[in-house]
């Protein structure tokens, strides 16, 4: 079953359903909560005691989705993936040795990606900070964790990185990760039991720019170097989640060292078993509140 999170223009408040290839299906109590769900002690059961009161199937034309998690923090992982240790060594101006230590090392990387507020979902704008120059998309499967740390289901994450500010110096992560529409996720959450076996499941990417397909690429999960519960004990090492995590495990898709996202462009992320996230580009400083 994949979850969502949508509303309607008749009723703004964001609302948990199911994504079918028909379009939403409201499902679950009055002012359910996606995160009950995703943190119930048999999120599948839930999920089919919530779907035997569904309402009518909504066209995806008729509803707005959200990027599907509620006060989870998101986590990052880094190197996971030949491709990446290549690209990170290569970007450094400084460092590159640290990443070729960090791909074999048994402590994986990991680093905060976003607050809820800094997620945006699908169909809405990523972000390419003002004073970078090399902004690239990373698509990457995200797992979505409870606060027991217990995978319970998959969504697609794109974790937007500015390559310049990081390759200046490691220590500026932070900043070349972190800031406002840094990250989407969606189009909604399957639950673990319902994806296809791991090392079956592809990821592609595709960017387009005036109507025209400028990127794709594709690399599969059977490449990646770290096992993923390997990564969730990790993160969870003296780390407690009381509202869950959502956590990017790495990227093995990267563009050529000549391209930067531009305003405008079209990033699409299409991994087995969960969908297309889909998000425009823009770039410049964040809105005022």
């Amino acid at each position: 079953m994949r979850l969502c999170k949508f509303s309607t223009l008749s009723d703004p408040r964001p609302r948990v359903g199911e994504l079918t290839d028909l379009g939403v299906r409201p499902i679950g109590p009055s002012g359910a909560v996606l995160e009950e769900l995703l943190h119930a002690e048999d999120p599948g059961r839930m999920a089919k005691d919530w779907a035997s009161q569904a309402g009518e199937t909504l066209p995806l034309a008729s509803v707005s989705l959200f990027a599907p998690i509620d006060r989870q923090e998101v986590w990052g992982a880094g190197v996971t993936y030949e491709r990446s240790k290549v690209a990170r060594v290569e970007e450094s101006e400084s460092g590159g040795s640290f990443y070729d230590l960090v791909y074999s090392a048994p402590r994986p990387e990991l680093f905060f990606k976003a607050t809820p507020s800094r997620v945006v979902g699908p169909g809405a704008a990523i972000r390419v900070r003002r004073d970078t120059l090399w902004c690239v998309p990373e698509p990457e499967l995200a797992l979505v964790i409870s606060p027991r740390m217990r995978l319970v289901g998959f969504t697609i994450g794109n974790d937007v990185s500015a390559r310049d500010i990081e390759g200046q110096n490691p220590l500026y992560l932070p900043q070349a990760k972190v800031y406002d529409a840094c990250c989407a996720l969606g189009p909604a959450v399957t639950l673990a039991e319902a994806m296809p076996p791991i090392q079956e499941i592809n990821i592609r990417l595709e960017i387009d720019r005036a109507e025209a397909t400028i990127f794709e690429g594709s690399t599969s999960l059977a490449r990646m170097a770290r096992k993923l519960q390997d990564l969730i004990d990790w993160l969870g090492r003296d780390n407690l989640f009381p509202n869950g995590v959502v956590l990017l495990t790495g990227t093995g898709i990267v563009p050529p060292d000549e391209f930067s996202l531009r305003e405008g462009d079209l990033v699409r992320i299409t991994i087995d078993g969960i969908g297309t996230l889909a998000n425009t580009v823009v770039q410049g400083s964040p809105l005022p509140i």
